[in-house]
This record gives structure tokens, C-alpha cells and sequence, in this order.
């Protein structure tokens, strides 16, 4: 590898692009060309400030294209003759198109994390779109499934329930009116009731008082349904007296 080689390593080498080989050389050239380690010193500090200003990830093999492209351009050396406006405006203009080179880099990486993270907020709520308008759809396949079958029960603080059981479907759907919120840090819990064994079967929104659950699991051999308040995010098990305990109709 020739000196003049070397002149042109500064911008691989701030972004770590080189082989260990390459690497050896250039910093063995580093201590005795003062030009390529003030370059190399300003393209190092550039790149890192502009690198921190994305919190995302970039996209997979984004740094290999962006480096790939790179080594398809000729890097003027230090001192190097020929015609281009860079090298006759000295070298103020050779340090400022390596500031650029930095910069370009910087900015894809910005761009490509940013396009990353919008990316993903969308697939998130598309997803959540579609769990929902699937929840929506089971509950209106309950309610009206020919032989679903209701039972209606006063509930605490003036609130109404009624559950809706589609034994063909093997779901259940409870409908609820009036539901005072729960204390704070606290959430309405559904259940089914085995023989009296309580099996989860989901979590009431604490911020609706009329809402309509699906509730969680296949009906099976349950004989009715429970209502508890637990601590926020549920329990394994019942860990205060049910609220109201309502037989399944036949």
C-alpha cells in the first residue's frame, strides 16, 4: 500500500471500515502525517455527535451500502494535484468535503432509523387494529349464534351484567351497564367458574362503565362466571370475595 493510498484511508477509518491490516497501516501512517490525523480527528467527532442524534436502530446492512457506495468514489489525498475546485481552493475545501462525507453518512443513518421507528408505530397499530376488529367480530358471532343464551343480574353499585353463552361456539360474552371505575390501581376481573375453581377469563377496561368482553378461553365444562377486583394486571387466582357469581343459562 502506497503513501497516496494511505492519504485516502481517513474517512474509512473513522467510520471503523477498514480490514486489520488497513487499520495497522494507517495508524502507523498517523503518527507521521499531521494532516491525515486532523482530518481523521474531525471526521471521528463528527460522525459521532451526528450518530447521536437517533435513538432507533438503523435498518440491517444500511452502514455496509452506504460504505460500499463509498469506496466507488475517489478520495482526494491531502496535497494531491489535478484539476477539481477542491484542491485548488487548498485545503479548507478538502476538509470541509470530508465534513460532508461525515455528514451524509450521518444523516442516511438518521433518516434510515427514523423511516425505521415509523415504520414499526405502524405495523403496531395495524396489528392492533386487526386483534381488535377480530375481538369485535367473535363477540357479534356470540350474540348471535342460534342457540346463545342470556342471563341478567344486578350487579354492585346499581350496575346491570348479562351473559350472553353460545355452547356450539363454546364462548361466552358478558355485557355490562353502569359499572362504577375501580379503586385506584385496581381492575375488575373476569372469571369462570369450574365447579367452584376459578379459571381467568380476562380483564374488564376500568375506564368504561358500559363495555362488552369476549371473555378469554373456551367456555368447556365452566358452569358460570365471577367477577373480582385485583390489582392491575390481574391475578392467577381470586384474591378477594367475587362481586357477583352468575350462573351460566342452560
Amino acid at each position: 500500500m502506497t503513501t497516496t493510498d494511505l492519504h485516502r484511508l481517513t474517512g474509512a477509518y473513522a467510520l471503523h471500515a477498514l480490514s486489520d491490516a488497513e487499520n495497522t497501516a494507517f495508524e502507523r501512517h498517523l503518527t507521521g502525517c499531521e494532516a491525515c490525523a486532523q482530518e481523521t480527528a474531525e471526521l471521528s467527532e463528527t460522525a459521532a455527535r451526528m450518530g447521536l442524534a437517533v435513538a432507533a436502530a438503523p435498518p440491517a446492512g444500511l452502514r455496509e451500502q452506504v460504505l460500499h457506495r463509498i469506496t466507488a468514489v475517489r478520495q482526494e489525498s491531502p496535497g494531491e494535484p489535478g484539476p477539481s475546485r477542491a484542491v485548488r481552493a487548498g485545503p479548507r475545501a478538502r476538509t470541509l468535503s470530508r465534513w460532508a462525507l461525515a455528514a451524509c453518512l450521518a444523516a442516511a443513518t438518521a433518516l434510515g432509523g427514523t423511516a425505521l421507528w415509523q415504520h414499526q408505530r405502524a405495523e403496531d397499530a395495524l396489528a392492533q387494529a386487526r386483534r381488535a376488529t377480530q375481538v369485535t367480530d367473535e363477540i357479534a358471532a356470540v350474540l348471535a349464534a342460534p342457540d346463545a343464551r342470556t342471563r341478567a343480574a344486578g350487579l354492585t353499585g346499581g350496575a346491570t351484567g348479562t351473559v350472553v353463552v353460545s355452547r356450539d361456539r363454546d364462548r361466552a360474552v358478558f355485557v355490562v351497564s353502569g359499572m362504577t371505575r375501580p379503586p385506584g390501581g385496581k381492575v375488575y376481573q373476569l372469571w369462570f367458574d369450574e365447579g367452584g375453581a376459578m379459571r381467568p377469563a380476562g380483564l374488564m377496561d376500568p375506564a368504561r362503565s358500559d363495555q362488552a368482553i369476549l371473555l378469554r378461553g373456551a367456555v368447556d365444562g365452566a358452569s358460570g362466571m365471577g367477577i373480582t377486583v385485583e390489582p392491575d394486571g390481574g391475578s392467577k387466582e381470586p384474591t378477594s370475595a367475587p362481586l357477583a357469581v352468575m350462573t351460566f343459562p342452560g
